[in-house]
């Protein structure tokens, strides 16, 4: 496969590359969940003493449960942000994820298409029925990635499609049952 020690070296030095790139994407989402769920966490806690507050100095039961219905509404839209942005931070890595496949893909065509080129130019006499059913098998699997890729980004953009709805069905829900209790 490779006719040169600096071929073989090449060859490594791009897999190392993309394990590098793989990894250090994985780290920055891990990384950016961490400071969501801390960020989220500080809030939570900050808020969780606010309307404890002000539960406590309610002067009577009404005025409590008015208190703690208006405290339902901005709890549950945190809530909902929360979980988009996970999906959003999800979302942007798998796509960052699918690029990088998508090149690497690439580069392994170019390679099969040279490695077969150079195959076809030494092969014997009467080996082009061969070559053109290997390059006839490529031609197909590069089609099936094309038509996995292209049916991958639709569920993708129907996914968030439905989380975007689902997302603001909840919110106006609250946000209606908030209002009926007051």
């Amino acid at each position: 496969m490779f006719t040169t020690p600096e071929q073989f070296a090449a060859a490594n030095k791009a897999t190392v590359d993309s394990l590098l790139s793989l990894a250090n994407t994985a780290l920055a989402s891990a990384e950016r969940i961490a400071a969501l769920n801390l960020n989220t966490a500080r809030s939570v806690i900050e808020d969780s003493v606010s309307g404890a507050k002000a539960l406590m100095a309610a002067k009577d039961v009404q005025e409590a449960l008015s208190i703690q219905a208006s405290l339902a509404q901005p709890n549950v839209e945190k809530a909902v942000a929360y979980s988009r942005s996970v999906y959003e931070i999800s979302a942007q890595t798998q796509e960052e994820l699918a690029k990088m496949a998508e090149v690497q893909f690439g580069d392994f065509q170019k390679t099969v298409a040279g490695l077969l080129d150079k195959a076809a130019k030494s092969a014997p006499a009467g080996s082009d029925v061969a070559v053109a059913a290997v390059k006839s098998a490529i031609a197909a699997a590069n089609s099936a990635f094309d038509n996995m890729n292209k049916a991958a980004k639709q569920v993708a953009e129907i996914t968030e499609a439905n989380v975007a709805a689902a997302t603001n069905a909840t919110v106006k829900a609250v946000g209606a049952a908030a209002k009926g209790k007051k």
